[in-house]
């Protein structure tokens, strides 16, 4: 795939923005989003098809539970490489391919979604659809690329955002086939997929671009590596983007075992709160564009610790309208500080540049530089945080029965996040130049 090549881009260039760059950018970012979209919606399937294993599977909570937690796992390890195959092979030419290669694991659960087939299979399958989960990485690391320092919270989290919606819409299909249908034709929510895999991948052909200066550098990957704010942020992500998704898998199960919903009842609530959490996530973006990511992310943590709180006693008191309500909060706060964190990124890197003494133009290359070589580790790490989730409801369901056990880690560990935030981004402005101040509260 030769696909087209921009050769030269200058995004912190304010002419080139204005007449050239912005339009084409924006282009890429709306074919981004649709490629992302599917993406996410393949990664979480098995959120939605395991509402429609019954006792006929013969697979109990637990084993529900390690289904999900074997797509989230996948999803999270694969977004390292693809990060990197942005550069090595362009990013409209990467888009093509990572958006034909769902057709795999749709394909394979289509094939295999029906009882009798062996556990072990169930399992494999779920890991390939862990491909979906690398859509997003190597779709923010080439958008990242394309627009300027000013306008990556909003083209971001935009891009972010649109592709998260796609957990909440394959939940909206798998509710409109259990409610029509009744839980006996998971097939056909696969059966949607597949063309709408090939639409994104024949639109990202035709109307994305690749960007010849966009190069793997093994020196701004060694570099982020050893950045502590690379680590910092990754452990930042976690609390957010990785509860997120983490919740995103195990809500409609938490429903069945917990509460004892139908299949029918558990998926008309589940995409209520991943769909707020999307649609949230760009003005996340935009608040921090405007506040600076590190406050808009230091009050997220502290609102989403409240809401856990809410949760913790919903489920003690086995009360379902008090537990949806603190969790609906809960997918809303992910959402803001998933836009957040992202913001933040490429704005640290460019914050130590200009302490470091570099001027306007070089400060942005080296933040560019460094925050599109750590976001795809960063992004792999906060994804393990779904795993780490999914892995602590399936211990606290086989310990207890309930998910509160659970949910009591999730609280200690916002706490953490937020001493975080507020030690190392908010306690201490960053050391600036004396040409203009620059703190980590901006960034």
């Amino acid at each position: 795939m030769a696909g087209r090549w921009i050769e030269t881009w200058e995004p912190e260039d304010e002419t080139f923005w204005r007449e050239k760059g912005e339009r084409v950018a924006r282009r890429n970012l709306w074919f981004s989003v649709l490629s992302e979209h599917i993406g996410f919606s393949i990664w979480t399937l098995w959120s939605v098809m395991v509402l429609f294993m019954g006792p006929e599977y013969g697979i109990d909570p637990a084993g529900k539970f390690f289904l999900i937690s074997t797509a989230t796992l996948v999803g999270a390890l694969v977004r390292v490489p693809y990060t990197f195959a942005v550069a090595r092979f362009g990013g409209r030419n990467w888009t093509v391919f990572s958006a034909v290669s769902l057709l795999v694991p749709t394909l394979a659960a289509f094939w295999v979604m029906e009882p009798g087939t062996s556990y072990a299979t169930f399992v494999a399958v779920a890991a390939l659809t862990g491909i979906g989960g690398g859509n997003f990485a190597s779709s923010m690391t080439n958008i990242n690329a394309f627009f300027p320092l000013r306008r990556k919270g909003w083209a971001l989290g935009l891009n972010a955002g649109g592709g998260n919606i796609g957990v909440p819409v394959v939940q909206l299909v798998g509710l409109l086939v259990i409610g029509t249908l009744g839980a006996s034709h998971p097939r056909i929510v696969l059966g949607v997929y597949i063309p709408l895999i090939v639409l994104a991948a024949v639109c990202a052909a035709l109307y994305m671009d690749n960007l010849r200066p966009v190069k793997n550098d093994t020196g701004a990957a060694l570099e982020a590596v050893r950045d502590p704010h690379t680590w910092i942020m990754a452990a930042l992500y976690i609390g957010t983007f990785g509860s997120f998704i983490g919740y995103s898998f195990a809500f409609g199960l938490v429903l069945q075992t917990q509460f004892g919903r139908t299949p029918l009842q558990a998926a008309s609530l589940t995409f209520i709160g991943p769909l707020l959490g999307s649609l949230i996530r760009p003005v996340g973006g935009r608040l921090a564009d405007r506040y600076g990511g590190a406050r808009i992310t230091l009050a997220t943590f502290a609102a989403m610790a409240a809401a856990t709180g809410v949760v913790i006693h919903a489920s003690g008191n086995a009360s379902l309208p008090v537990f949806l309500t603190g969790f609906t909060a809960l997918f809303v706060l992910t959402g803001l500080g998933n836009g957040s964190t992202y913001k933040m990124i490429p704005g640290i890197f460019h914050a130590k540049a200009l302490a470091g003494g570099l001027d306007a133009e070089a400060a942005a290359a080296h933040g560019r530089r460094l925050s599109g070589a750590a976001m795809g580790l960063i992004g792999a790490v906060g994804a393990l945080g779904g795993l780490a989730i999914n892995l602590a409801f399936r211990q606290s369901f086989q310990a207890a029965g309930t998910g509160t056990a659970a949910f009591w880690s999730f609280l200690a560990f916002y706490g953490v996040c937020f001493a975080l935030t507020w030690a190392v981004y908010l306690r201490r402005p960053a050391p600036v130049p004396t040409r203009g101040r620059l703190g980590y509260a901006e960034v």
